[in-house]
C-alpha cells in the first residue's frame, strides 16, 4: 500500500520540521508550501492537508485569503494547528479573545464519541504556546475538546472533514495519539 501524503502549510511556525516528523512517524509522507504559495486547487496526490501554527495573526483574512480557499474548496480531511485553528475558526465566524498566556503542558479533555480520539486518553497533556481563544465554536463546527482556560481546544466541522487544535499537537505523546487518529481518517 501507497503512504499517503499530507502538504503541511507553514504559516510561520517554528515547529515545522517537528509536525513533518509526527506525521512521517504515522506513516505519511509531506511535502511543505508556505501559506502565501499554497496551490489554488489542492493536487490529486495530496489525501490530507495540514496547517501550521502562525507568527502572523490569525485572524488577518487578506493575509490568509488564498489559504483560507484552499482549506474551504479542498474535500480532504484538514487539521489546523494553534494559529492553524485560529485561521480556520476565523475563517468561518469565530472571534478570537485574549486569555491568560500558557507556555508549556497543560491539561485538556477530550470528547471520547470522536474517531480522531480513539487513541486518546479522556484528558491528554499538550504543548501549548499562546494567549488568543477561539470564543466559541463558529457556526458549522462544533467544540470537541476543552479546558479551563478555553471552552475550544478542540473543534470540528459539522461534516466531520476540518479539525483544530489549540495546542500543539507535534511536542508530547499524546498530541501524537490524536495526530494518529487524523491520519486514519486518510489512510
Amino acid at each position: 500500500m501507497t503512504s499517503p501524503r499530507v502538504l503541511v502549510v507553514d504559516n510561520g511556525s517554528l515547529s515545522i520540521p517537528q509536525v513533518r516528523r509526527s506525521f512521517e512517524a504515522l506513516g505519511a509522507q509531506t511535502d511543505l508550501a508556505r501559506a502565501d504559495e499554497v496551490p489554488d486547487a489542492l493536487p490529486a496526490k495530496y489525501q490530507a492537508l495540514v496547517l501550521s501554527g502562525t507568527k502572523v495573526r490569525a485572524y488577518d483574512s487578506d493575509h490568509y485569503r488564498r489559504l483560507i480557499d484552499l482549506v474551504h474548496g479542498s474535500a480532504v480531511p484538514v487539521w489546523g494547528i494553534c494559529g492553524g485553528m485560529q485561521i480556520i475558526a476565523t475563517s468561518a465566524g469565530a472571534e478570537l479573545v485574549e486569555g491568560r498566556s500558557r507556555v508549556g503542558t497543560h491539561e485538556v479533555r477530550v470528547d471520547k464519541t470522536e474517531p480522531v480520539f480513539a487513541d486518546a486518553k479522556p484528558t491528554v497533556t499538550l504543548f501549548q504556546r499562546h494567549m488568543l481563544y477561539v470564543k466559541a465554536a463558529p457556526p458549522g463546527f462544533t467544540a470537541i475538546g476543552w479546558s479551563d482556560d478555553a471552552p475550544v481546544e478542540f473543534l470540528r466541522s459539522d461534516d466531520g472533514r476540518v479539525y483544530g487544535s489549540q495546542a500543539h499537537l507535534e511536542f508530547r505523546e499524546d498530541g501524537l495519539s490524536v495526530l494518529r487518529g487524523f491520519v486514519s481518517l486518510f489512510s
